[in-house]
């Protein structure tokens, strides 16, 4: 932006400084030295020096071969992929329902902030929630099964690993979807207000503008949702480690947590814990670059092919256009 020939560009970068300077003494430094040290033999607390290994890759190829490690890993897809699921569903259910201008619902502001709540409540709190609300013998759930019948004897929900890993999921879709919906409501106020009228006057349905004028142009909002949510589902550490500490039987342990154990639970293997991190970061890597592949643009990655063979026809008869006249 000019003004009277006085550039006002470098006040951006000037503003952008400070942003700067922490990420890279904040973010990127500590990325670094987390791969680095992956590499070493450093361990032990309050230790400082350390080498490369003879073997580099040996503590990678400790962490994966660690059946605990594994189990941590298979856990942590599994609670993922059980709390993903209704989260979308529900969050694009609501979107579609707070969005619709046909029914036109009164207090939408209230309901909005009844579920994005449970996103601004402290994980601790939810979990010493949660963990009263599951308590043996006596606990609400409990008290509930057995006036309605349900059950006879209290179920000890919180020893079986089915029910476990149920809760945690829950956990996490219910701390979440509000979260969900609220990103996906506003990706649907940014769309152009014309093509619902349009819809409208040409006679669709609720379900046919949301599926045939929604869901299409959320594209963009939707591949956000996914990748930001599995890169927050691979790194679950305060619901799996303060509601159960991994347990039982490790069907709750996260790869974060692991990690955490690896690295600050008595064995201060900072070697492991880093390389840990590294595999996951790899794991995570590869599967946005999948979710990115699946939810591409196919008809706009058609038309770059289509404009490239052009392209590459044209230089061709350039070429041979110069070869005659040669």
């Amino acid at each position: 932006m000019r003004r009277k020939g006085l550039s006002y560009a470098k006040y951006g970068y000037i503003f952008c400084i400070p942003f700067v300077l922490a990420f890279l003494i904040f973010s990127l430094y500590p990325i670094i030295y987390t791969a680095v040290i992956g590499f070493t033999d450093l361990k032990g607390l309050g230790r400082t020096d350390f080498k490369i290994l003879e073997n580099p890759f040996q503590n990678f190829i400790t962490i994966i071969k660690n059946a605990s490690f594994q189990q941590s890993l298979k856990n942590t897809i599994i609670i993922w992929v059980v709390n993903f699921i209704p989260q979308i569903l529900i969050a694009l259910l609501l979107t579609a329902w707070f969005t619709n201008h046909r029914n036109k619902i009164k207090g939408q502001g209230a309901f909005k902030v009844l579920f994005y709540m449970p996103n601004i409540i402290t994980a601790a709190t939810i979990a010493i929630l949660f963990y009263s609300l599951f308590g043996y013998p006596k606990g609400p759930v409990n008290d509930l099964f057995m006036m309605l019948g349900i059950t006879d004897e209290p179920i000890y929900f919180l020893i079986q690993k089915s029910t476990a890993r149920g809760i945690v999921s829950f956990i996490q879709f219910w701390m979440w979807y509000g979260y969900t919906m609220i990103v996906l409501i506003s990706g649907v106020l940014g769309m152009n207000p014309e093509l619902f009228e349009a819809s409208e006057i040409d006679g669709a349905t609720s379900a046919q503008t949301f599926f045939f004028i929604t869901l299409p142009n959320l594209r963009t909002i939707l591949l956000y949702t996914l990748i930001t949510s599995l890169i927050g589902g691979l790194n679950m550490f305060d619901i799996p480690r303060l509601f159960l500490l991994g347990g039982p039987d490790n069907a709750t342990l996260t790869t974060s947590v692991f990690i955490y154990n690896q690295a600050f639970s008595g064995s201060y293997m900072y070697n492991r814990a880093a390389a840990a991190s590294m595999i996951m970061f790899v794991i995570i890597a590869i599967l946005s670059g999948m979710i990115f592949y699946i939810m591409r643009d196919k008809d706009a990655a058609q038309l770059k092919k289509f404009q490239k063979k052009q392209q590459k026809a044209l230089r061709a008869a350039e070429k041979a256009g110069r070869r005659a006249d040669g």
